[in-house]
């Protein structure tokens, strides 16, 4: 038997088969009709609640297949009317005594107030998301009483974290157009905090003064894309720029009266590849400067010991969160960015490294799975408002040249990651491809030319920067330290020590 609510002349409203009591706290069909009666007397309103509201989240399955009708003509271009709708629901089985003209023009009579579309849409889309967290209570229930020695445990909960994600992305409320007023005054904000900012940086410092200057920092929204080559540093590079921002982070109040960070930022890092015990060695390693290899021997002295101890109740305290799932799907990466900014703060993002994140559903093609990777990410990037870093492979046809110095072409599956990112930058050791052209010891010449070739290039690193939307492309030079896989700021010769950059 059929549950009905009222309209105030006396009007019933089935609720359909197997619906909840009338007293159900997670429906208000009221509200639904009302919002419904706004959309067909004010086709315009829909557009400012598309965003918040689907047809799926309406409690009353005619609202539902109302709602659709009134959707489809609108995003036609044609009107969505009482009149315009009568012939689609005719013959619904749903409809209450008196016909589809009767309840459609009853739903109009009750229009909500212009003003109130958007509070209306937003309680509809509430109560969807209780009704939808009481569903999913049931089934993670079912599912684990149903649960044998067969079962996955973790893939219980990573199912149930997918679908509480889900819900979580639907009904905001999307920023639209913004005013060419409203876009200066946020240019002119984000120029005075770079005035203000140590450095004159308009984005986050890497700490690598040499490549501030020519990226201006880490801007927020950008998408980075990190390459090299195998045995290039792009890792050391990446958790050196991790530790350097976390390192300098300081909380405080913003220009905009808002608190966040005022130097440094906090650091998400995704290693795809290392675990995090193997990065954190890394970086270990760089801040005490003690050999990796030692570390992993266990063969330090007692003062390298000391370092690495000391080193470690400093960094334990820098705001660097790494999680190290391996084959992290796009999808899941995003929600847990977003859990990460919500719970602890986000202000840069690193992914180790983006052929290996995988794309939420299987692709035709490879080139079409990292196109939808690199979407994503960009996606992150501009939702979170944050810099996102990704390292990247190079193709091996850096091999094949003389100039082993990588070029745009050389980015595997190039087309979509040259398309996506702001910037792309090239990681280049010269000093890696002479070790290997070392000539016989007996060819003296061959090893005096060699020598002086390798004192030129020894402790120097190139970050290449071959694209850049907003800025400058060019070469950016850096030390390298291998024995603490640590990147620095080169010494110039006519730089004194106390220059300020």
């Amino acid at each position: 038997m059929n549950d009905y609510s009222s309209f105030a002349d006396g009007t019933e409203v089935p609720r359909g088969e197997g619906a909840v009591q009338v007293a159900d706290p997670t429906q208000n069909i009221e509200a639904e009709q009302q919002l419904l009666g706004a959309i067909l007397t004010r086709n315009e309103v829909y557009d400012g609640i598309a965003s918040i509201i689907q047809a799926r989240h309406f409690a009353l399955p005619l609202h539902r297949r109302i709602y659709e009708a009134a959707e489809a003509r609108i995003q036609k271009n044609a009107l969505a009317s009482p009149v315009t709708l009568k012939s689609y629901f005719e013959d619904d089985p749903d409809m209450p005594e008196g016909g589809a003209a009767r309840y459609l023009a009853l739903l109009a009579g009750s229009a909500v107030a212009a003003y109130a579309v958007k509070d209306f849409a937003q309680l509809v889309h509430d109560l969807w998301v209780r009704r939808e967290l009481m569903a999913l209570g049931q089934d993670i229930t079912a599912q684990a009483a149903a649960a044998d020695a067969r079962t996955d445990t973790g893939g219980l909960i990573t199912e149930a974290e997918q679908r509480l994600y889900a819900m979580a992305e639907t009904g905001t409320v999307s920023s639209g157009f913004v005013s060419f007023l409203r876009a200066t005054t946020l240019a002119v904000e984000s120029a005075e905090a770079a005035n203000l900012r140590k450095g004159k940086l308009a984005g986050i410092s890497t700490g690598l003064v040499d490549l501030d200057k020519k990226l201006g920092g880490l801007h927020k929204s950008d998408l980075l894309i990190l390459a090299g080559r195998p045995s290039m540093g792009k890792t050391s590079l990446a958790t050196n720029i991790a530790f350097n921002i976390a390192k300098a982070y300081q909380k405080g109040k913003l220009p905009d009266g808002s608190t966040g960070a005022v130097s440094g930022g906090v650091v998400g890092f995704f290693s795809l590849e290392m675990s995090a015990e193997q990065l954190a060695m890394r970086v270990l390693s760089e801040a005490a400067e003690v050999p990796s290899e030692l570390i992993r021997r266990g063969e330090m002295s007692t003062d390298e010991f000391r370092r690495f101890v000391e080193a470690a109740r400093v960094i334990e305290s820098c705001p660097l969160h790494i999680d190290d799932t391996p084959a992290l799907p796009i999808s899941q990466l995003a929600a847990r960015a977003r859990r990460l900014k919500r719970e602890h703060g986000l202000d840069v993002l690193m992914i180790d490294y983006l052929q290996l994140v995988r794309p939420a559903t299987a692709k035709d093609s490879r080139v079409n799975e990292v196109s939808e990777i690199t979407q994503g990410l960009k996606a992150i990037a501009k939702e979170l408002n944050i810099p996102v870093i990704a390292l990247s492979q190079l193709s091996r046809q850096v091999e094949n040249r003389e100039d082993k110095r990588p070029q745009l072409s050389d980015l595997r599956e190039s087309g979509s990651i040259e398309q996506d990112a702001d910037v792309v930058m090239f990681v280049f050791r010269e000093e890696y491809y002479r070790e290997r052209e070392k000539p016989a010891d007996h060819d003296l010449e061959a090893m005096a030319k060699w020598t002086e070739m390798m004192e030129a290039c020894h402790g120097k690193a190139e970050v290449i920067i071959g694209k850049q939307r907003h800025g400058p492309i060019g070469t950016v030079e850096l030390s390298f330290e291998g024995q603490f896989t640590r990147f620095g700021n080169l010494a110039k010769q006519w730089t004194s020590p106390d220059r300020e950059f």
